[in-house]
């Protein structure tokens, strides 16, 4: 599925297929180094999430994924290749992604950043997102980030559904 984002040359649409799922991954790595998949990691999370690519004039330049909601939550992450930020391209994405949780009931939104990460995070911070936790997973050495949409962003996230 295409969806139009309003501006000019870009494209999201859902991941379908090997190619398509192939660019997810590419892109997710390309941000989350400490958590690469495999191409099966990733056809694990097709399965069980809904997954989108963004096209700028046909280029791949980011991607999302939306987790459904779990206790009212849902987990909405979007990625933008370096090259291609600040330029709207994951304002968009997350837009999508917030279109696609209420359609799947969430009340509020959740998202995760890699510490490291400090445009993704600068990004979830002015979108109203506020941390909630801080941690390492077992064996690793990466600091992972927590988020969650606060109020009244939240209230407006269930008063658009």
């Amino acid at each position: 599925m295409t969806r139009d984002t309003g501006r000019t040359g870009l494209r999201i649409e859902t991941v379908t297929g090997e190619d398509m799922l192939e660019e997810w991954r590419h892109v997710h790595n390309v941000i989350v180094p400490p958590a690469a998949m495999t191409p099966d990691e990733a056809r694990d999370r097709q399965e069980r999430y809904r997954l989108a690519n963004a096209y700028l004039d046909g280029v791949l330049v980011g991607c999302s994924t939306v987790r459904p909601p779990r206790d009212g939550a849902a987990t909405v992450i979007a990625r933008v290749l370096p090259p291609y930020r600040r330029q709207g391209i994951g304002t968009a994405l997350y837009e999508d992604g917030l279109r696609h949780a209420r359609v799947r009931g969430a009340r509020t939104v959740e998202t995760c950043v890699l510490a490291a990460n400090t445009d993704g995070l600068r990004f979830a911070l002015a979108r109203g997102f506020t941390e909630t936790d801080r941690y390492t997973l077992d064996g690793e050495s990466d600091q992972w980030i927590d988020l969650r949409l606060a109020p009244p962003h939240a209230q407006s996230l269930a008063t658009r559904a």
